[in-house]
């Protein structure tokens, strides 16, 4: 259970939360919710979670390649940020997580109350819809807020169409 949303509070709005997994699909979701965010007044939260258990070395080098994954997660979400700064024209909220990627989702969500839609995109490739989606689809429990899941198929105009 998700506690109560408080985007329709006064001094509250709407937020869109777009995952950035390095996978060709996410540009969709951060541009379907970025639009929707623009077009509705909203927000733009981006997250991006680093998947657990890649340090389980020596302390010295498990430091070293938490640092490296840091850096490595504040660029990608710092270049995707400045696109959505130029094309879309709103500044998103950055969010950098540690852990599973469905549970790091969820504890966003829980505790960013403003968080109201997660916007997902579908791959096409032979292996399935992609990792995000695919666990989505799996999970014996669904996120506590709706989730849009875009079609990789479509243009940005087609987005910018759809929202």
């Amino acid at each position: 259970m998700v506690s109560k949303r408080l985007s329709r509070l006064e001094g509250h709005r709407r937020k869109f939360m777009a995952v950035i997994d390095g996978t060709p699909e996410c540009e969709r979701a951060v541009h379907y919710a970025g639009r929707r965010a623009q077009n509705t007044n909203g927000a733009l939260v981006l997250l991006y979670v680093i998947p657990e258990g890649d340090f389980q070395q020596w302390l010295g080098v498990e430091q070293i390649m938490r640092a490296e994954a840091q850096e490595e997660a504040e660029a990608v979400m710092a270049k995707t940020a400045q696109k959505v700064r130029e094309t879309i024209g709103i500044d998103p909220e950055i969010v950098i997580r540690e852990g599973n990627a469905a549970d790091e989702i969820n504890a966003v969500i829980e505790e960013d109350r403003d968080i109201a839609i997660l916007v997902l995109a579908a791959g096409s490739a032979k292996e399935g819809p992609g990792p995000l989606v695919a666990s989505l689809a799996g999970r014996t429990t669904a996120f506590p807020i709706p989730v849009t899941v875009l079609p990789d198929s479509l243009s940005d105009d087609e987005i910018d169409a759809l929202c």
